[in-house]
């Protein structure tokens, strides 16, 4: 018997609100006896559980025969996705859009011409309205097979406007599909590279993108589709660390939504990563009174009344919130506040342990080991980033692996470990060079900690200024300069140099950096 909470009822089951589950109980009870009875058994037990056991179901309720429940299992999952369709299709336009195709589909079946086009002539406006434009191509399907059906004297008139619409939404559509493919597949890329490495990275990823983008003019193109090709913009300009252009695309995606208010319920996952977008690329621009600003406009969504927030938006809420209030304190230097936040975002991380995929844990494994190395805590810097160094997966982002590799070899030099620092010396420069990610920056690092043992206090100075001058440089090449966006290694060494504790020379430049961008 199984005994796992992987069994898709249950998730389903569990998933549910009270208002779900009152709902549904009312939903099956409207016929009695036979099959609904064992439906509502059989949802009442699984709901009573915590951990979904299959033998204390039969042994609960001796009516239930092991040979039948696979099928009841199947069906009370079909009755509870109708009952969930019926109760929130009034709350999600393309759930409304589609129950009125269906309705028009039924009618038209039943040779009720008139009725269904009427029927379908309401879903056209809505999908018009709301930018749905693949329901609003059912729509066009079922409208010129209506068409034939119902003669009249302008029935000429109206296939010749049917003709040019068809043919302009399925261009639309075309533009659509080729800007969402740009930014999943960008997007895979990062997953796996993280931000560009070298010239080859960029290459392949700018004629990816320009060669897969068809000829528009961007003032012709619909809503929908400037939300898709500026979407597919961000995600380009953050892959090749152009956060400028990318705040600038973020910016304007925001504004689409802003402008048109009506479509933002319909959009809702959308305009949360739009402005999710827009705060990374404030925050990477130190840009703090904006950042601030788009904080509390993020924050609002969850407030409004007018949204209907579902269960998928609130989770997305929830993780790009936690990692912008991290960003914050990581703005402004604050690594005292900023762990103390860790604790806290750490706690309610566990809520949606299920839901977090490998690559966003890695994400805040790493910041949350970041901020306590920051606040010179390398013990608990160092329990976040063995996280990352012994995930299974070692393709998703790779190159925070191969950083956590090099921050955890920093806390066990800041820790005195030195028989560590020479075994995490020599893994981590197998694990770069196995990963064909060996640059320069963590060629000279690895091999100044590998020697630093070897150094006496009185030019233990001296090496960390030497060191220091040959990544300088480093900062405003393209290509190595994706290093100092996982950790400011400079600032460490620059701590060293001048015997200062690191969080303070980080604020500093934080403080500066944030002063400059308020003067641009």
């Amino acid at each position: 018997m199984s005994n796992k909470n992987s069994d898709q009822l249950f998730q389903l089951i569990q998933s549910l609100n009270k208002g779900e589950k009152r709902h549904f109980k009312l939903y099956a009870s409207r016929h009695k006896g036979g099959e609904n009875a064992k439906f509502l058994k059989l949802f009442d037990l699984i709901n009573n559980q915590t951990n979904y056991n299959e033998q204390k179901i039969l042994s609960k309720d001796k009516t239930l025969k092991p040979s039948q429940l696979p099928n009841l299992k199947q069906n009370l999952y079909k009755q509870i996705m109708a009952s969930l369709r019926m109760l929130h299709s009034g709350n999600d336009i393309a759930l409304s859009i589609r129950e009125i195709i269906d309705n028009a589909t039924i009618l038209y079946n039943r040779c009720l011409y008139q009725q269904s086009y009427k029927t379908l002539e309401k879903g056209k406006e809505l999908a018009k309205k709301y930018e749905k434009n693949i329901l609003l191509l059912d729509i066009h399907n079922l409208e010129k097979k209506l068409i034939s059906k119902i003669v009249k004297k302008d029935i000429q008139n109206r296939i010749d406007g049917l003709v040019p619409e068809g043919e302009e939404l399925v261009k639309k559509l075309t533009n659509i599909n080729t800007f969402s493919n740009l930014s999943s597949k960008l997007y895979g890329l990062y997953i796996k590279l993280g931000f560009t490495r070298n010239s080859a990275d960029f290459e392949i990823v700018n004629s990816f993108l320009y060669s897969s983008l068809p000829a528009f003019k961007e003032e012709n193109l619909s809503l929908e589709e400037k939300m898709y090709l500026y979407n597919a913009f961000v995600a380009y300009y953050f892959f090749i660390q152009d956060y400028r252009r990318a705040y600038d695309y973020a910016k304007k995606l925001v504004a689409l939504f802003e402008g048109n208010n009506s479509i933002i319920q319909s959009k809702l996952e959308m305009y949360v990563k739009s402005i999710n977008s827009l705060l990374d690329s404030q925050s990477k621009l130190s840009q703090y009174e904006e950042f601030i600003q788009t904080s509390l406009k993020f924050e609002a969504i969850i407030s409004q009344e007018s949204l209907k927030v579902t269960e998928n938006v609130a989770y997305l809420m929830f993780k790009y919130s936690s990692k912008h209030k991290l960003d914050k304190h990581f703005m402004l230097g604050e690594f005292n506040k900023g762990v103390v936040e860790v604790e806290d975002v750490a706690k309610k991380l566990e809520v949606y342990s299920d839901k977090l995929n490998n690559h966003s844990k890695q994400i805040f494994y790493y910041k949350f080991a970041c901020m306590y190395f920051g606040n010179d805590q390398y013990k608990e810097a160092i329990t976040w980033l063995n996280k990352i160094i012994n995930a299974k997966d070692e393709d998703i982002r790779s190159d925070i692996s191969g950083f956590a590799r090099i921050l955890i070899l920093i806390s066990h030099y800041e820790l005195n470990n030195d028989d560590l620092v020479e075994y995490y010396a020599r893994s981590t420069y197998r694990f770069l060079a196995k990963k064909d990610d060996l640059h320069f920056y963590q060629k000279r690092i690895v091999r100044f900690l590998k020697r630093l043992n070897t150094l006496t206090r009185d030019n233990l100075k001296e090496a960390f200024s030497e060191l220091h001058d040959q990544l300088i440089p480093l900062t405003v090449n393209p290509y190595e300069k994706r290093a100092f966006v996982y950790f400011d290694i400079i600032s460490w060494l620059e701590s060293k140099i001048n015997s200062r504790p690191v969080k303070d020379v980080i604020r500093e430049k934080a403080l500066k950096r944030i002063a400059s961008a308020n003067q641009k």
